[in-house]
């Protein structure tokens, strides 16, 4: 009788851990009274029961069907499609490269042929003497005269414009990027500036001979007159390109040096100057090649002058873009037996005055360059 009692509660186990074992596959999760059957369970001697449980829940979890929503189902690859996608690409990529050789072709074409025109036309009448003689007593087509009258008056008026425009540019640019901070004022200055940068040359010079016409009266033109003109176009091309310069300089070299405690005054002099020299300077002469070849606002102030003149502060000064302006405009007529006469001395007079400025110009650059780049690498 004890034996069968025992076996009836053997069976009885048994099937207990095979409906745990159900649940569990069903579920996928066991609860905690069926766990503890386990553990009294696989206490006792019946290791041939506990191993059997282990096996048919093996096989219920290996015969679980998979959750066919679960799979990713893939995409066919459409293969016309993604050939039209990827020849549209390429012909993109293709198009707008071979239109950006095209404009940069286009360019390099135009400065050849400015080049061109300049030095075939220009060269011919370069010459010591072209160079080193006025237009004083020249007249009609005689194949004499000079451009050194109006080297001289564009060296002198671009200097004087110079030293008008450089320091009050930079100072305001000083003032805008490192006190002025997010003000009112200095988003107003900031205004006027972009504005002045805009307007034309002429307007310039009418403003420079009202000033004048006030202070001194109406009959005086000198040098003075045009370097003022020049100085109100040059100063907001200063200001502008040494604000950004400025603007570049890291914060990190201010916060030190106000953390050594320098005063900010000292600061912008030794870190903040010397850190943007290259920059500054470059800013500077770019503004000035600017200014070189202005005509306009000269014709009303510094007006015309066959001679050299070396006194800014008084009488008419002559200067490239003037004399440019002065022989491409004039006409020369030749008697039918003249001597010593041609008729087109004017222009080719223009085209070796127009060489000899852009050479300027040019020198101009490229000293800016080579100055800049000495202040990189001293750094």
């Amino acid at each position: 009788m004890r034996e069968e009692n025992q076996n009836q509660g053997d069976l009885k186990l048994k099937q207990e851990s095979i409906g745990i074992g159900k649940d569990a596959a069903s579920t996928g999760a066991v609860s905690r009274g069926k766990n503890e059957k386990l553990a009294a369970l696989s206490s006792s001697d019946n290791t041939s029961a506990l191993q059997a449980v282990i096996l048919e829940r093996k096989l219920k979890y290996q015969e679980k069907p998979e959750n066919p929503e679960s799979k990713t189902k893939v995409q066919p690859a459409r293969m016309g499609g993604d050939k039209a996608l990827s020849f549209r690409r390429r012909f993109t990529n293709t198009a707008i490269g071979a239109s950006m050789w095209l404009c940069g072709l286009l360019v390099l074409a135009i400065l050849v042929s400015i080049g061109y025109e300049l030095i075939s036309r220009g060269i011919g009448i370069i010459s010591p003497y072209f160079l080193s003689v006025s237009m004083k007593g020249v007249y009609g087509g005689m194949q004499a005269g000079g451009i050194y009258h109006a080297m001289v008056g564009t060296l002198l008026i671009t200097l004087v414009a110079a030293v008008i425009s450089v320091p009050l540019g930079l100072l305001v640019a000083i003032y805008l990027t490192e006190y002025a901070g997010n003000t009112k004022f200095a988003k107003l200055t900031t205004t006027l500036v972009d504005v002045m940068t805009g307007i034309p040359s002429i307007v310039a010079g009418l403003f420079a001979a009202a000033l004048f016409t006030i202070v001194i009266g109406p009959a005086y033109r000198s040098g003075l007159m045009g370097a003022v003109a020049l100085s109100v176009l040059m100063i907001p091309l200063v200001v502008r390109s040494s604000a950004e310069m400025l603007r570049l300089v890291p914060n990190d070299l201010r916060e030190a040096s106000y953390a050594l405690g320098v005063p900010k005054w000292r600061t912008v002099v030794s870190i903040v100057l010397r850190t943007s020299a290259a920059g500054l300077v470059t800013s500077v002469v770019v503004a000035i090649a600017r200014i070189v070849g202005e005509t306009a606002p000269l014709l009303i102030t510094a007006g015309m002058f066959d001679a050299i003149n070396s006194n800014v502060f008084s009488g008419r000064m002559e200067t490239l873009p003037v004399y440019i302006y002065q022989q491409y405009t004039s006409t020369v007529s030749c008697a039918a037996h003249a001597v010593n006469c041609n008729p087109t001395i004017n222009v080719d007079r223009a085209w070796g005055a127009a060489l000899v400025l852009v050479f300027a110009v040019l020198v101009l650059n490229l000293g800016a360059r080579f100055v800049a780049k000495k202040l990189s690498i001293g750094k």
